[in-house]
């Protein structure tokens, strides 16, 4: 319910029985916590107010006077930071006067009530933290924590060799080339604003010392308490996506497959593009104004990516698995820079490309959770002794036979990228096993899939 006229499309009775929800609340009579309930609706999806009415639904009405809506009107207005105007009417139920307020979602967003700010959840009213407040507010005005200047670092903080290194790795990927200077590059991307003054977003990707604003806790663990190795990478946002990726690198193990070809293959524990894109989800979607630190914590059966910053209001973590989400993106203005240096392929489809690299390598599926604290992506180790059983001596079209039962659905694009064939080698060893009956397409090229059959 969004207005009085939809209240009243359907008689109040109906709607008082249906009880207190999201959207609507019952009051015996204005007060302060009206206001509060108001601020609440206008902070979230709108609602209304039923005044004259206890919790348990019962009609008791209320006494009104010639300038009664006026004062409410006033104290709703003094009370609340933008001022609030909910529409206000006067009904009768069971012979009783009852007053009908309704406030829509509000445009400038958050309002506060008496410099507290609350929300609605289900039927009743939460106070906001600091950071709801904060990216409430920055979700109003359509831009995120990034692009606001940094009160403590100027200019001198940045490295402008940095930011031509960045210049440097756009312009491979450009179809023209930047060759602007890095202050108006800076000034192109909003990260330099007028006298001296840089974005959040600009000392993080280009500061010239360590940023303890953005550490990352990387560790080695030999049981689930005794590091054995450790590092707290303090590095400008570019740089300590290297960094992280050598530290996890240096802890992972690394196999060779002997395939009967000219030379043998390399094989990672993990596809080396997958970790490469946790890390730069993490860097990306963290919350850099929590007091939390990011953390990899590499254990002898798993590894744990934990990122302080929740997932954006909606979002589950079903719908990032099937795919059936909007990207939100935290931190834009670090986003776009990233994006433009091709360190970011697409906006929003990391966690596919995630779970489609740990597919092609028969590996077991991330797991994502969602904590109260921030995000968690877990994913689980093979010993050495197992990952060589399964990669040494064997051939490509094994290896394509084992790929295809992890995931039938996987094109021969894929195949090549995941055991570091051309598609033409991989076309022709498709179709000797099509022709031994070791594996056939079921549907079209497009839309089927593979089945295997064991070989005789």
């Amino acid at each position: 319910m969004n207005s009085i006229h939809d209240l009243q499309k359907k008689s109040l009775k109906e709607t008082i029985a249906s009880g207190e929800n999201e959207r609507l609340e019952f009051k015996a009579g204005f007060d302060r916590e009206t206001i509060q309930t108001l601020s609440a609706f206008a902070n979230t999806n709108g609602g209304s107010i039923i005044i004259g009415v206890d919790n348990q639904g019962t009609v008791h009405g209320i006494q009104t006077g010639q300038e009664t809506i006026q004062n409410w009107l006033n104290q709703i207005k003094q009370a609340t930071s933008p001022s609030i105007f909910p529409d206000i009417a006067l009904t009768t139920e069971n012979d009783k006067t009852i007053a009908l307020l309704s406030i829509q979602e509000y445009p400038v967003k958050p309002v506060s009530c008496k410099g507290r700010y609350f929300k609605r959840i289900k039927n009743s009213n939460h106070q906001m933290s600091i950071s709801e407040i904060s990216n409430l507010h920055l979700k109003t005005m359509n831009t995120s924590w990034d692009f606001y200047p940094d009160p403590t670092h100027t200019l001198s903080d940045i490295s402008l060799e940095k930011v031509n290194n960045f210049i440097e790795l756009s312009n491979k990927i450009r179809p023209y080339p930047i060759d602007d200077s890095p202050l108006t590059v800076l000034h192109k991307y909003e990260l330099f604003k007028e006298e001296d003054k840089i974005t959040y977003g600009c000392y993080l990707l280009f500061a010239d010392a360590d940023v303890l604003l953005s550490a990352i806790d990387l560790g080695a663990f030999a049981g689930e308490t005794t590091i054995t190795d450790s590092l707290t990478s303090h590095s400008d946002l570019i740089n300590q996506i290297s960094e992280a990726q050598r530290f996890i690198t240096k802890h992972i193990t690394r196999a060779y497959i002997i395939t009967g070809e000219a030379q043998r293959q390399e094989r990672w524990e993990f596809p080396p593009e997958a970790i490469r894109e946790i890390v730069v989800n993490m860097i990306v979607h963290r919350d850099y104004t929590s007091p939390s630190e990011s953390s990899i914590k590499i254990f002898k059966d798993r590894i744990e990516f934990f990122n302080p910053g929740k997932l954006a209001e909606g979002l589950t973590v079903d719908r990032l698995l099937t795919g059936d989400y909007t990207s939100t993106i935290r931190n834009k203005q670090i986003a776009a820079v990233l994006k433009d240096a091709g360190i970011i392929e697409r906006y929003g489809s990391g966690i596919k490309r995630i779970l489609e690299r740990f597919s092609m390598y028969g590996l077991e599926q991330p797991v994502l959770e969602s904590l109260p604290a921030g995000f968690r992506v877990t994913i689980h180790r093979t010993t050495q002794k197992t990952t060589q059983k399964t990669t040494q001596k064997i051939g490509t079209k094994e290896r394509i036979l084992l790929l295809l039962k992890e995931n039938p659905r996987l094109t021969r694009e894929k195949l090549a990228l995941a055991l570091g064939k051309s598609e033409q080698t991989i076309k022709e060893h498709i179709a000797q096993l099509k022709k031994k009956g070791a594996l056939h397409r079921v549907g079209s090229d497009r839309n089927g899939h593979w089945e295997t059959e064991p070989k005789g």
